[in-house]
């Protein structure tokens, strides 16, 4: 009964009209947590992200996979609950956990319903302060892990994706796949576990957004409950790494008949003043769908591919502008030829007055769309914190957006987009590229 009311509650929640002019509240708990919190006290159902910055990139020298590991381990298992029973509890409590890990954030997303909040978010405490990481949990789990590796082998996707960061990133946390190798898994111990756990889940890199049925009183109480028994501080940061991969072609045999390929350029941090220009310039490029002029150029006029985009992308430590399209393999060449002249296009010449006011015209539309629920809005949130945003952003975004001028593109274009540095990484049998390097 009570699965289907959070069903219900939550279906409620997804309907609430689109609004990007949440009232966003700063609380600090008496424990000196800091969050943000929009009260919405219509339906009895709170979101609640966390996010601990590091996330992967914090893995011990050598340890490459066991924040990903232990996080897989967190719901499996906490303080007297083995794996079964901790997932007996959640169910009856109608809550929902999502653990996950990136190279630069560990998140662990939340929904609980106001009659069950306290129980659900205790639960919640044990798996972050009290797992238990039993040995038979991350066997199995471990599995999974390797499994999923091994899958990636056979995937050009992913092939791509991680032949690209190796070449970008070399020996940093961001050249290697955050799950590690298969060897590197296999030599985890429960030692190991224990220790990436400390090394990330600390009081010193969370934050913390709340949407929903909790006053700013209620919520600090229950975040120094929550995370008042972590520890203080965790593993440094690793260093920041500038992206210097030049130019050229890197091919990765691969037996399929559809070549993947990666590609990309230095970008620019998210505080950059140019940030928004090359914001809506990308989107003109390569991120606006159907009306981008590489959809345009690459599907549209040739059918080299079914789909291509590009996107900014403004790492912890570094940052990239990249792309990403198929084609077959005796016509992926075309499809490197026609990218980078697009490129080229865009240094010399920099966009019209027609694609920049459809730009604008769209990303200021299309921005209230994404504040269409309470999880939503509380992982919007959570991500403008470690993006270092005040929460007057969500009322002055579209401000900024508007009043990128075409002199503005123009110049970014030409500062920015660098077809000499354009890297291109091939996984499959492409007929008539020859790899530079």
């Amino acid at each position: 009964m009570i699965r289907v009311l959070i069903a219900a509650f939550t279906a409620v929640v997804l309907a609430v009209p689109a609004r990007a002019d949440v009232d966003i509240h700063e609380v600090t708990s008496p424990g000196g947590i800091d969050a943000w919190l929009v009260e919405e006290h219509s339906i009895p159902f709170l979101a609640l992200e966390l996010r601990f910055r590091g996330g992967a990139s914090v893995d011990a020298p050598g340890k490459r996979g066991a924040i990903n590991l232990m996080t897989g381990l967190l719901e499996e298992g906490a303080g007297e609950m083995d794996s079964r029973d901790f997932a007996v509890a959640t169910e009856s409590l109608a809550a929902e956990f999502d653990f996950d890990v990136r190279n630069d954030a560990l998140s662990i997303s939340a929904k609980v319903l106001t009659e069950n909040r306290d129980e659900a978010l205790d639960l919640l405490r044990q798996a972050l302060v009290e797992p238990r990481f039993d040995e038979e949990a991350l066997e199995r789990v471990r599995g999974q892990v390797l499994s999923s590796i091994d899958s990636d082998t056979r995937d050009p996707e992913t092939i791509a994706s991680n032949t690209y960061a190796e070449l970008a990133f070399g020996a940093h946390p961001y050249g290697a796949p955050l799950d590690g190798t298969a060897e590197s898994v296999a030599a985890l111990t429960r030692e190991d576990i224990v220790e990436a756990h400390g090394r990330v889940l600390a009081r010193d890199r969370v934050y913390v957004s709340a949407v929903g049925d909790i006053t700013a009183d209620e919520l600090g109480a229950l975040l120094d409950r929550l995370l008042g028994d972590l520890p203080e501080t965790g593993a440094p940061m690793p260093d920041r790494i500038d992206y210097t991969l030049d130019g050229g072609v890197t091919v990765v045999e691969f037996d399929t008949p559809q070549s993947v390929v990666s590609f990309g350029q230095r970008g620019l941090t998210r505080h950059d003043p140019d940030f928004f220009p090359a914001y809506v310039m990308t989107h003109i490029l390569g991120g606006g769908g159907f009306s981008s002029r590489l959809m345009g150029e690459v599907r549209e006029k040739r059918g080299l591919t079914y789909g291509i985009g590009v996107y900014l992308y403004p790492m912890n430590l570094s940052e990239m502008l990249m792309g990403y399209v198929s084609s077959a393999n005796d016509r992926v060449a075309e499809t490197v030829e026609v990218v980078r002249a697009e490129w080229e296009k865009l240094a010399a010449e920099g966009v019209t007055e027609e694609e920049l006011e459809s730009a604008k015209t769209y990303l200021t539309g299309a921005y209230p769309l994404r504040f269409d629920g309470n999880g939503r809005i509380a992982n919007i949130l959570v991500g403008m914190q470690m993006d270092g945003l005040t929460p007057d952003y969500v009322r002055t975004r579209n401000d900024k957006i508007r009043a990128v001028t075409l002199e503005d593109v123009r110049r970014v274009a030409t500062e920015l987009v660098d077809p000499e540095q354009l890297h291109f990484v091939v996984v499959g049998k492409p007929a008539g590229l020859t790899a530079s390097n």
